[in-house]
């Protein structure tokens, strides 16, 4: 590891959050891994994320809560193209998140599986508390103290 000379170089790394020296301690290493999930669930709770990653996917999952709404709405609700919403919605399908069914020439979406929308509120309220951002209608969320 390249260490800087002088004194400000490693009070301004301890600053930013990086340790000075390299000290790894077994015990506390060995702890936090046992204590993580497999692997294949961390890749499959990233996957979750990397879902509801993009702002129209969380307002499809929202719009669908207790109703069915064919993509014509949806595209309305999102101010997309047909198509735009069509793409979000195959992202939404393969996760398992919603599922459809036709009828007639229009195709009706619902949610398929009531976690995928927990996930999703959970992380509005999350987001809620940060600073700067606007509260979230209709959740009452406890601010953090700046």
């Amino acid at each position: 590891m390249k260490r800087s000379k002088g004194r400000k170089g490693w009070r301004r790394r301890v600053a930013e959050g990086v340790c000075e020296v390299d000290f790894v301690d077994p015990v506390e290493v060995a702890a936090a891994r046992k204590a993580s999930p497999e692997e294949p669930i961390l890749r499959a709770a990233a996957e979750a994320f990397h879902v509801l990653s993009n702002p129209s996917r969380l307002r499809i999952l929202l719009g669908l809560e207790g109703r069915e709404l064919c993509v014509c709405d949806l595209a309305a609700l999102l101010g997309l193209s047909m198509a735009g919403t069509s793409q979000q919605l195959k992202e939404l399908r393969n996760a398992g998140a919603v599922a459809y069914r036709a009828q007639g020439k229009l195709a009706y979406y619902r949610i398929a599986d009531p976690s995928w929308l927990k996930l999703a509120r959970s992380a509005l309220e999350g987001a809620a508390v940060r600073p700067g951002v606007p509260p979230l209608r209709g959740v009452v969320v406890e601010r953090a103290a700046s």
